[in-house]
Order: C-alpha cells, then structure tokens, then sequence
C-alpha cells in the first residue's frame, strides 16, 4: 500500500503543524482509503465471493449392457444373376430401364430370332417326313404278315421290313429333339430376367453382336431386399462367442439369433438388426481368422453390394454394467480417470476400469457404484482444484452446465 499525501506541500503548512503531525494525518488518509476499497460491492470477501462452479454430471445407474465388438465388413447382395447370351445374334432391342426393379421371367432383350424360327420351321417339317416314313413302314409290317405266316415270303425280308420300321421311329424322335432344339434356340432369343431384384446398367447395346459361344454378358441382377455382410473374427473370439450362446449369456432375438447391429460410413446405426449366420467355421490357416455372416433386412436400400461397413457384435451381456460418455473419461499412460462430485461437493478424481466402445460411451467396468456423481462438463469452470462445485444433470447436445452459469453470468454483468 503506497502512502497517501496531503495536497499540502511542506513548504505552504503552517507553522503550528510539526513533522510528526503530518506524518499521523497521513496515515489516518491511507487507512480510510483501504477501508473504501475493501467495502467496493464485487470484490471479495463476506459478500462477494466467487460463487461455486457449475459442472454437468450423470448420475450412475448400472443396467444391463451388451459388450461389443466392432469389425470391418462388406455387403453382398443374397442372390446374383448375370444375364448372358445364350444364343448367338445381334441385339435388336432394351427392354428395361437401368437401375429399375424388373420381376423373374421379365423380357429384357430381344435378340434377332430369324434364323432360330427358320430352324424350328425346318425342325418341324422333318418330324413330319419322319412321321410319314413311319407310317409307311407300319402299313408295310401290317400287309406282309399274313404273308410270311403263309411262307409267301422269305422270314429275312420280312425282318428287313421290322428294321425299316425302327429306323423310322428312331428318326421319328431324332426329328421332334430337333424341334424341341430349335423352339428352346428360338426362345433364348427373347432374354428374359431369371430372378427379381434390381437390374444395373446394360452391358451392350441395340445393334450390338452377342455370341452364346463366348456367353456374352449383358446385364447383372441383384436382389438386395435382404443383404449379407461378410466380415472376419478370430478363432478364439468365435469361440468365447458359441459358449456364451450356448450359456444364454446373450439377449437373443425372438427367433433365438444373436442380433448384429450395423455401422455404416457416415457413422449412424442402421435402424434394423440383422443376425449372425455361422455360415463358415472353417479357419483360415495362415491369419487364424474365421469368416462370418450377419443377414440384414434392407428394404430401404440404404446398403449397396460392395459397401464397406462396420458391424458391431455382440460378444457377452453384463447384467448391471456401466455406460460413460466418452468426454468425462481421461485416458493416460498411468491409467484412466474421472472426476466424481463427494458429498461436501468438491470433485476427486477416481481411477476406473474401462471396457468397449459404444456409441461414443465407454463401458466401466470396475471403479464406480450406484449413485457416483461423474463430471462430463464443466471442467474448464473448475479455475480452483478442490474448490465446491455446483452439480446439475446432463444431457447430450445441450450441456446444462454452460446453460446454468448463464444467469449467474447475467446477474454479474448487471452488478
């Protein structure tokens, strides 16, 4: 504290004041001045103090939590059909639309059937020379038979005469495998789908030559109403997973399936579950790895074939397990922490067990109990370590620890 003066030199005081009134005048000034600064409203002390630091914390509440595993994965559609020429001939027409659902035994393409029609014309008229060659050799059998009982003819050429006749229904049939032949030739110039789904781009053109001897492709249909996702986990992990099935460890769907759930790139759940398909337990020698399938209902066609997506699996249940948001969580070296509000209301840090990742939450698995205070927000208003903090609940997208300083903020701006 520096000494305040009189505005009064010593040269102009008058002669009756001496040096030590002067000096106690002086002091008695600096006292007052003191007195006035400690009394300024806003400054500290009985009445203007900090108030306490408002935190946002959630409460714990063990409940039932599924612990995940997050795998890489991609999308097959259930069933493919490439679209091939089977015969050969130039393409008159596109009878579709890219990228449109077509049904089974839809027309797609119309190859040019002339030469297949003329084949079945010709087809057909040798079934009916064949059919009068027979005729003939039976009315030849019928005529010579009373013969040769009479001896009128010799046994041998009447033997010669049965064998025309099996020549002849031996052509018989040779002829309506011809027709038979050609109609199916003539059919597989009008291409139609063979399974319902969604058909992709055309692969040729009107106009285009197609050759059923290089089985030329001409378009792919797949069906994606329901979609596979193939994905890898290892041998041991796949293991530790049929036990805790078969120990009802997991909370299974209605028809019994263990549930997949599926991330896609942008991050968001997809809305439906799928479920998990042991469709190949065999492991893969040189990664230990076992390939695995999950069937997912996809009726909004949000997943694609090919589609790099992640699946999260469940791999056993926790009956009173215990979720965090992420940001209140302090991952280090040395361990990880967080910040519980005690009793007198100051925050103390306290080492916790953290398990899996779960929608942005860690699963804690040792460290808390029922009723813990855990601050997520807040923590750049905790200016004093140890000090009393104020504690208000927390909810996701709207911090109330920012939302309940604001009055206090306001009401100190208006003092």
């Amino acid at each position: 504290m520096l000494p305040f003066h009189l505005p009064v030199s010593h040269a102009r005081a008058p002669h009756f004041l001496g040096r030590g009134a002067l000096l106690s005048i002086s002091v008695a000034v600096a006292l007052a001045a003191c007195g006035a600064k400690d009394a300024a409203p806003g400054a500290g002390g009985a009445g203007g103090g900090m108030p306490p630091a408002t935190v946002g914390v959630v409460t714990v509440a063990p409940q039932a939590v599924a612990l995940q595993s997050e795998l890489p994965g991609r999308v097959s559609a259930v069933r493919v059909a490439q679209v091939r020429a089977r015969v050969t001939g130039v393409v008159l027409q596109r009878l579709f639309r890219e990228g449109s659902t077509v049904k089974a035994g839809q027309l797609l393409y119309q190859i040019d059937a002339a030469p297949y029609r003329a084949s079945l014309d010709s087809a057909q008229a040798s079934v009916a020379k064949a059919q009068a060659n027979l005729a003939q050799a039976n009315a030849q059998i019928e005529r010579f038979k009373p013969l040769v009982e009479a001896n009128a003819i010799s046994k041998q050429e009447f033997t010669t005469l049965l064998t025309t006749q099996k020549q002849a229904e031996a052509d018989l049939a040779t002829a309506k495998a011809a027709v038979q032949t050609a109609r199916i030739n003539l059919d597989y110039a009008s291409v139609t789908a063979p399974i319902s789904g969604r058909i992709g781009q055309a692969l040729v053109t009107e106009g285009a030559l197609v050759s059923a001897t290089e089985a030329t492709q001409m378009a792919v249909i797949q069906q994606t109403n329901t979609v596979y996702v193939n994905f890898t986990q290892s041998s041991a992990e796949v293991l530790r997973l049929r036990k805790a099935i078969a120990a009802k460890q997991l909370r299974a769907a209605g028809d019994g399936s263990v549930p997949v759930r599926v991330v896609l790139e942008d991050g968001t759940e997809l809305a439906h579950a799928g479920k998990l398909l042991f469709s190949d337990l065999t492991v893969d020698a040189s990664s230990g790895q076992i390939t695995l399938r999950a069937e997912v209902p996809n009726a909004d066609g949000l997943l694609l074939p090919g589609q790099y997506v992640r699946v999260r699996l469940s791999q056993a249940e926790l009956p009173a397990g215990i979720l965090l948001p992420q940001q209140a969580v302090t991952r280090s070296n040395q361990g990880d922490t967080v910040l519980v509000v005690g009793a007198d209301g100051k925050p103390g840090p306290r080492t916790v067990k953290v398990g899996n990742a779960q929608n942005n939450q860690w699963v804690i698995l040792d460290g808390l109990k029922e009723g813990d205070q855990v601050i997520v927000d807040g923590f750049q208003k905790m200016m004093v370590p140890g000090a009393p903090v104020k504690a208000v609940p927390w909810t996701p997208g709207a911090p109330p620890a920012a939302a309940a300083s604001a009055p206090a903020a306001a009401a100190s701006a208006k003092q």
